[in-house]
């Protein structure tokens, strides 16, 4: 599925000859920009308000956000599943589930919770 969605995105862009303004910073600007379009349907309004005034145009900032991800990876020759399953891993060691269950802080808080608790 990946590699077909892969295929999709560098075929659009070699048809319309894109390919020369698609660098890594360039990408990586147009998806904070594209992530912020995605953000500004939030600003002002309650999650849920936003949820239902606009579910197609979340719909399209996402894809938008993704398409650039993925263009992204291409250009730098990452395996999209590669670095995500290394991504999960490296987060899971971050994050124990008998530690985070239910909780939101970052890690670093975590961390500190253990070491208040060993400390008793």
């Amino acid at each position: 599925m990946v590699g077909d969605i892969v295929s999709q995105i560098e075929e659009f862009v070699e048809q319309r000859d894109w390919k020369k303004f698609h660098n890594p910073k360039d990408l990586a600007i147009s998806i904070s920009l594209e992530a912020s379009e995605l953000l500004e349907l939030f600003q002002w309004k309650s999650s849920e308000e936003s949820v239902k005034k606009y579910p197609n145009e979340l719909k399209e900032e996402l894809a938008d956000i993704l398409i650039y991800c993925i263009q992204f990876a291409s250009i730098m020759g990452y395996d999209i599943e590669d670095i995500i399953t290394s991504k999960l891993k490296s987060n899971a060691a971050k994050y124990p589930v008998e530690l985070v269950k239910g909780k939101k802080e970052k890690y670093t808080e975590y961390s500190q919770e253990v070491l208040i608790d060993e400390k008793r």
